[in-house]
């Protein structure tokens, strides 16, 4: 009974919402009985969310939940913005990594954590072990972005050694095991642990405290699912009304073929771009809890995701990673349900490399029908070029590559063309004008293996 108590003082201070819940949901309530309710089926529940934030309020302040005036009024409804990239490791990482850390005993502590990550979760990771004063070993894939790593290496200090193994999340998670095993330290699962997903639940928690009215859809990302499975306990247990919708990368979109197939299955392979997202399994734990409490699962082509991160940029002066613009690239697809709704978006992290930054225009210009490759059957000839210049391109249109090179001595030879237009609409235009001068080509953008090879 005292134990009952004790967890209904911290649900008042934590998560002063769940009292107003409770008293709709009985007409009036006793501690006990609030208790009681607070217990969710499975192996998460609210309990573990109200405690995971008492212990983070010792590390972290909640992040803002602010509302976009520009999406509330592209999308005709109210959108919020909870902006986990305003972290102080910016993304919603730390939550998980410390609570799951500062629960380990004397001994785990004293023989140290191992993690695997591609940046957001061993930024967390890294922070934690400076603040518990525990020594870390973090394996990170090869293709981790430079920008995380030296960022793992600043928020760990001396604490941690960072070591690059792999070339994905899963061939890093895989010889972090192994080395845990051997050496008889302790893994720090980065969404398939109930302390793990206890800490991404607070930011759940968090959205009820910070609503103003009660939200109607909340967006979240899915990587290996731990975010959404623990925003979905918390939120779809004290409001039930509210759909929470998940955000997955297209080049990875493992939670929705697990959903498809009935049991979490590992893809073949998988796009790396979407790096805080880029998860070929999701979780055991995850896969139960979202296949139960998801409304939906959004995917999104990384194109997609590349102008949403310059429109969040452009506009609002705000600095995303990949993961991070999936919530709100996957408005569009519930442009008719929002309108006139509360809506609120999960960003997830900020962690962007500058470096990666024309890559991701680059993307973006494809997707929307802006840029084209082509592969030209060019005439050798004196005067072919300023022909094409003059004849073929529009008006509007720029060329932004042009490799020709002459290796033999034929009438023509292959050359590879990058044309951006102005406008979507020119693009058929300029294969007509294409077709009329009878340049043999090969449209680069339609075969994705020439693409990816030559681009």
């Amino acid at each position: 009974m005292l134990f009952k108590l004790a967890a209904y003082d911290i649900c008042v201070q934590n998560a002063p919402h769940m009292l107003q819940y409770m008293l709709k949901l009985n007409g009036s309530f006793n501690k006990e009985r609030v208790f009681e309710k607070m217990v969710v089926s499975g192996k998460v529940g609210l309990e573990d969310i109200i405690r995971a934030n008492h212990v983070l309020s010792k590390v972290i302040e909640p992040s803002p939940l602010q509302r976009n005036e520009l999406l509330s009024s592209q999308y005709e409804c109210n959108v919020y913005l909870k902006r986990e990239d305003m972290q102080i490791v910016r993304s919603f990482k730390i939550r998980g990594a410390y609570n799951v850390i500062q629960s380990l005993t004397e001994a785990e502590r004293a023989a140290g954590v191992v993690c695997a990550s591609a940046g957001n979760h061993a930024q967390g990771v890294a922070y934690s072990c400076k603040q518990l004063g525990i020594e870390g070993k973090i394996f990170m894939p090869t293709t981790t972005p430079r920008q995380k790593i030296s960022q793992v290496k600043l928020f760990g200090g001396s604490f941690v050694e960072v070591i690059l193994v792999g070339d994905s999340f899963d061939d890093s998670s895989t010889q972090a095991k192994a080395y845990c095993l051997k050496e008889n330290k302790v893994f720090i699962h980065p969404f398939d642990d109930v302390r793990t997903i206890a800490g991404q639940g607070t930011v759940g928690l968090e959205i009820m405290n910070q609503m103003p009215e009660t939200p109607d859809f909340i967006f979240a990302t899915i990587g290996g699912g731990g975010l959404a499975a623990g925003v979905a306990t918390y939120v779809a247990s004290v409001s039930p009304r509210t759909r929470i919708i998940g955000a997955e990368p297209e080049g990875a979109a493992s939670m929705t073929e697990a959903l498809k197939q009935g049991a979490v299955v590992k893809l073949p392979s998988i796009e790396k771009f979407v790096d805080g997202a880029a998860v070929a399994q999701v979780g055991e734990m995850t896969f139960d809890i979202c296949k139960e409490k998801l409304e939906d699962i959004v995917i999104i082509p990384s194109g997609k995701e590349c102008t949403t991160i310059l429109e969040l940029y452009n506009s609002n002066a705000i600095v995303i990673e990949p993961a991070g613009a999936l919530p709100v690239a996957a408005l569009d697809a519930y442009r008719e349900q929002i309108r006139g709704k509360n809506v609120v978006c999960i960003i997830s992290g900020g962690n962007n490399d500058i470096d990666r930054m024309q890559q991701i225009k680059e993307r973006s210009l494809v997707y929307e029908g802006l840029k084209h490759y082509f592969i030209l059957n060019f005439p050798q000839r004196a005067g072919a070029l300023r022909e094409f210049l003059e004849e073929v391109l529009g008006p509007s249109d720029d060329i932004t590559r042009f490799e020709y090179t002459k290796k033999n001595n034929r009438d023509d030879a292959p050359a590879l063309v990058g044309i951006e237009l102005k406008n979507k609409d020119d693009y058929e235009g300029l294969i007509e004008r294409l077709s009329r001068k009878d340049y043999g080509y090969i449209e680069i953008n339609k075969d994705p293996k020439l693409f990816n090879l030559l681009i």
